[in-house]
């Protein structure tokens, strides 16, 4: 597929050609003649633009600054460049002084230049997408989960039944924002897992733009709420750098949280760049439509006619899977029956409806997820009450949703309102594995045994603060019926198949049809562009932008017969790929190791992985390998996945999920050093800005002034019940706790054999890892004295995602359960060290 670099000028056959890149400085094929023009070019439409410009375009004739005490003299912009008119060079350029400056205001004229205004009749914008929610979960698409507001909204708009996603999260928002693939805008894999190629740095370059920062200099009003995955780990931190947090990528105002997941009764809660205090007893999804209403009452308040553009992004229903009780009790009893025949009873639902074709076939479950005939009693009664959770949660964010749909018709918005509802950024998630879990990155990463009687006694918790659960992923394998495989897996349906709404009251004249053609990602950003009057800008905050790889869907907003657009579509995720052409695609195999829900086996070469075929125009699920019959067109599609790889800096394919992986991008950007000091109460700190005592041995000593009164409170901690270490004192004794996971078997404590004395003194705790075992060993010190010492038979290796590192009080979720309120310290801390004694690999 042939790939446009900018723009159609100055160049042999009116073009510019070179390789895709996330680095706007490479380009191959350019001439240095070709390239002095560019230069010259991108200057002029910095500082140009023509003399037809209207004066709200801030073109045109102007009144020029008097240099002499005469009249002002007229003058033109140069009309050398690109017309401002059509907002191709954003922001826009200043335009000249209109009024007259002489020596006193009194024989001067002032003028104040117009603001940049969106074009007539642009639209609000309502862009919104969950997380982790299967095809077939809502019941607009034929599922079991009662989802009224998206139901509403489709009978008044179109459902999409052939849209698409990358297989998982960071890449899928990346290719959302900007409407380019997701390797080409640096972003191939989650920020955890990043590479330092230039397709998986997890940076969005500054020649791909986002669709928020395109509406903001074109006149819109734009805010987020919700889950941003597109920071680099080292960057995770209310310190800086921000370039890649939404403040930075086009929105004026942020309320939500950075990473993959956070508590959803304790959320790591972000307002612009600062980390906020959540309300106690409040979930999430009900905070995010609140700021979002509040948000839009005063956006009308202050500025009326202009439009907005409010992109709503939950955590619902990414894990952990958390809901209010009233709601989870709603879907007692509907999940008795299990996977199997809930698999069944969508996908009649879903031909019934029309959703899919009657000609699809149902795909069956894969081999290595357990038929629910296989499970006993007690584990039927666990799996259905995680699936009641995760019910509860989606039809939960349903209804906080229609709150916004009725506050947008309450304040006469909604009419001329674009919704786009995106129901996953990627298909239902297996992590939870066999069973499910209440600790669901803590099965994932530090692997706690999980007794069926633990999860017996948690019933009761499940979906409340209490457990960080996450469903099993035979009902994963339903929520995306028909189709086979889930999330992660970019090469099949059930990763990348999703399901989208779209409304435009006052613009979509038929409504409540299907719409089958072949969609994307990255088609969003260019629909929004065309329904707001808008170009591709070629030049922002002055780099050239890529061209944009999506195509607006609104020719199909009322047109039923639209044609299916020719497109070529490429897929890849840890290895796992595939390629659309028009109706055909070919996919990988996906391998044993990428099916586990955790990553136990070391995955096979990505150039041994087998390919098959598909014929998706007459085999809508996916279900029949065509490889065989058809050899010549596999091998071609083959050879074009290669070429759009190369095209996109897809290469090197990387499919290993180790830990030198997971600590790549930090160990590049963060300095290593074998002493961290910290300067008292206050600090705060995320994952890859702490002293990185996970998996290492450390000592810890806090230099602190006793009160006379016993010494209570923590005067250092990181992590939460669910994984994670406090240090502190209770009734004037150190005490250090680990917790390897939620269950109280797996909290271990060392107490000191002595109280600290009131006045100054360094209190501490050693660990030391032992190569050859789990577990550590632990000392406690007070002014270089052991007081105590133990050995912890667990390690822990990654603490929950969006806990802290905090000096003087437990941020968040508290690891132990000695204090309340975070346990704030007492007295005094002067400073924290930690020194690093060795690493285990």
């Amino acid at each position: 597929m042939h790939r446009q670099k900018w723009f159609d000028k100055h160049s042999d056959g009116g073009r510019i050609i070179g390789r895709r890149s996330s680095s706007a400085s490479r380009f191959p094929g350019t001439s240095l003649r070709q390239m002095k023009e560019v230069l010259a070019m991108a200057a002029s439409l910095l500082f140009c633009v023509p003399a037809t410009a209207t004066d709200t375009q801030m073109g045109g004739d102007y009144l020029a600054v008097a240099t002499e005490m005469d009249e002002p003299r007229k003058g033109t912009w140069s009309s050398m460049s690109a017309s401002s008119d059509d907002r191709r060079v954003l922001p826009h350029p200043a335009p000249p002084f209109r009024g007259v400056i002489r020596e006193t205001a009194e024989d001067s004229r002032s003028h104040f230049s117009p603001r940049v205004r969106a074009p007539q009749g642009a639209p609000n914008v309502l862009l919104v997408m969950t997380d982790d929610v299967g095809f077939a979960a809502a019941s607009t698409f034929g599922g079991l989960i009662d989802t009224p507001t998206l139901d509403q909204l489709a009978e008044g708009g179109l459902v999409y039944n052939n849209f698409h996603t990358t297989a998982v999260c960071s890449p899928s928002r990346a290719a959302l924002l900007t409407g380019r693939n997701h390797h080409a805008v640096g972003t191939g894999i989650i920020p955890e897992v990043a590479t330092g190629f230039p397709g998986y740095n997890s940076e969005i370059p500054k020649n791909a733009a986002t669709i928020a920062s395109i509406l903001k200099y074109n006149g819109y009003s734009t805010a987020m709420f919700g889950k941003h995955h597109n920071v680099p780990i080292s960057q995770i931190s209310t310190s800086g750098p921000f370039d890649n947090w939404p403040t930075s990528l086009g929105f004026e105002h942020f309320y939500g949280f950075i990473g993959s997941q956070t508590d959803q009764w304790a959320p790591a809660l972000i307002q612009g760049t600062s980390r906020i205090r959540p309300p106690e007893g409040q979930h999430l999804d009900q905070l995010l439509a609140d700021d979002l209403i509040r948000w839009l009452r005063n956006q009308k308040a202050a500025a009326p006619k202009q439009p907005f553009f409010a992109y709503l992004a939950p955590g619902t229903a990414h894990a952990p899977i958390q809901a209010p009780r009233a709601w989870i009790e709603k879907f007692q009893g509907r999940f008795d029956q299990g996977w199997n025949k809930a698999q069944e009873d969508i996908f009649a639902r879903q031909k019934n409806a029309g959703i899919i074709p009657r000609t699809a076939q149902l795909n069956p479950l894969p081999a290595h997820i357990s038929a629910w005939s296989d499970l006993t009693t007690d584990q039927r009664r666990i799996a259905a009450r995680l699936m009641e959770v995760y019910a509860a949660q989606v039809a939960h964010f349903d209804h906080q949703f229609g709150r916004v749909i009725a506050e947008l018709e309450r304040m006469d918005e909604l009419d001329n309102t674009l919704i786009i509802f995106i129901q996953g950024d990627n298909g239902a998630s297996t992590q939870g594995g066999r069973l499910g879990t209440t600790n669901d990155l803590g099965a994932l990463i530090n692997r706690p045994p999980e007794p069926e009687s633990w999860l017996l006694d948690s019933i009761d918790l499940l979906g409340g603060p209490d457990a960080k659960a996450h469903y099993p992923a035979g009902w994963a394998m339903a929520m995306n019926t028909p189709f086979r495989y889930a999330k992660r897996i970019a090469s099949h349906l059930g990763g990348t198949r999703t399901g989208m709404v779209v409304s435009w009251r006052t613009h979509i004249q038929r409504t409540g049809g299907i719409r089958p053609q072949f969609q994307h990602l990255i088609d969003i950003a260019p629909t929004i562009l065309e329904a707001a009057k808008l170009p591709p800008p070629e030049i922002v905050d002055g780099t050239p932008q890529q061209s944009l790889d999506g195509k607006s869907m609104m020719a199909g907003f009322n047109d039923t017969e639209a044609p299916a657009v020719p497109r070529v579509q490429y897929f890849e995720i840890l290895g796992n790929r595939a390629i659309y052409a028009n109706g055909w695609m070919a996919s990988t195999t996906p391998p044993k190791a990428a099916l586990a829900a955790a990553f136990n086996e070391p995955p096979p070469s990505p150039t041994a992985y087998q390919w098959e075929l598909y014929n998706l125009r007459r085999d809508f699920s996916q279900s029949t390998d065509l490889a065989r019959q058809n050899p010549e067109k596999l091998e071609s599609l083959k050879k074009l996945w290669w070429k759009e790889a190369r095209d996109n800096d897809v290469l090197p394919i990387d499919n290993s999920v180790t830990r030198a992986r997971f600590t790549a991008e930090q160990r590049a950007h963060v300095p290593s050093r074998s002493r961290y000091t910290y300067w008292g109460p206050g600090v705060e700190l995320e994952r890859a800005n702490v002293a990185p005592i996970l998996n290492r041995s450390y000592s810890l000593n806090a230099h602190v002034i006793i009160p006379e009164r016993a010494g209570q409170g923590v005067m250092t901690s990181v992590g939460s019940k669910f994984s994670g270490w406090s240090f502190f004192l209770k009734d004037g004794r150190p005490v250090v706790v680990e917790a390897f996971s939620d269950q109280p078997r797996h909290h271990f404590r060392l107490t000191a054999d002595e109280v600290v004395t009131p006045g100054p003194a360094v209190i501490g705790y050693e660990v030391r890892y032992r190569a050859d075992e789990p577990g550590v060993d632990v000392s406690l010190h007070i002014n270089g004295r052991q007081v105590g010492s133990a050995y912890f038979p667990h390690r822990v290796r990654m603490v929950d995602q969006g806990e802290s590192f905090a000096i003087g009080e437990d941020i968040g979720i508290p690891v132990a359960t000695d204090y309340t309120d975070g346990g704030p310290f007492n007295g005094q801390i002067e400073k924290v060290h930690i020194d690093i004694l060795d690493h285990l690999e």
